[in-house]
């Protein structure tokens, strides 16, 4: 299977639509941390080459791709935090994080989601497709600056609380972060919603 192309995106501009924000969020998974969407739009004139499903490429080619992301598109993201995700379920709030990263973009004619579901609160057509970050280069490019901001939240926040891990897993359940769980105890960033949390509670 080759990697992901503009045809979703080309086939609405011939159509006559304009603005169109490939969205993806990152972080649905983990027991810590917030939930964290983006959306954006490329310049179909100037794609950075090698976009790709972030889980596909290396964590240098992601650092890589960013900035030229940033050079050449639009670009907005958004998070639930914690609190909303105990608060509404993580489904709802990884909706309320792509919401978010949309409205950030100001102007959307469609957005290209990735996924089944499209978000309950979005106001503008949109149009859901299953692993679109491996096929959509749109949805691929969020699906990178997503991860990238989110793994970065996750290191600022391993200096604050040392020994889970969140540095290397991110806030996911690694045998290394339940065990730092039980041992350590929970933080104000942990999801007490998730089951490996509240069962600790």
């Amino acid at each position: 299977m080759s990697g992901p192309d503009y045809s979703f995106e080309h086939d609405l501009s011939v159509r006559g639509v304009l603005h169109i924000a490939g969205v993806d969020e990152v972080g649905r998974g983990p027991l810590a941390g917030p939930v964290t969407a983006a959306a954006v739009i490329l310049d179909p004139t100037n794609i950075p080459a090698g976009l790709n499903d972030s889980k596909a490429l290396s964590a240098k080619k992601r650092e890589a791709l960013e900035p030229l992301i940033f050079a050449t598109a639009e670009v907005s993201i958004a998070h639930a935090t914690v609190e909303e995700i105990d608060q509404i379920n993580i489904l709802r709030a990884s909706h309320l994080a792509m919401e978010r990263a949309i409205a950030g973009l100001g102007k959307v004619g469609h957005a290209l989601i990735d996924g089944n579901m499209i978000p309950r609160g979005l106001a503008i057509p949109a149009t859901t497709i299953i692993k679109g970050d491996a096929r959509s280069v749109s949805i691929s490019a969020a699906s990178i600056v997503a991860k990238i901001c989110r793994d970065r939240i996750m290191c600022d926040l391993a200096q604050q609380y040392p020994g889970y891990g969140w540095d290397t897993n991110a806030g996911y359940g690694s045998k290394s972060h339940i065990s730092a769980l039980q041992n350590l105890g929970v933080t104000p960033h942990h999801r007490r919603s998730f089951k490996p949390v509240h069962n600790m509670l």
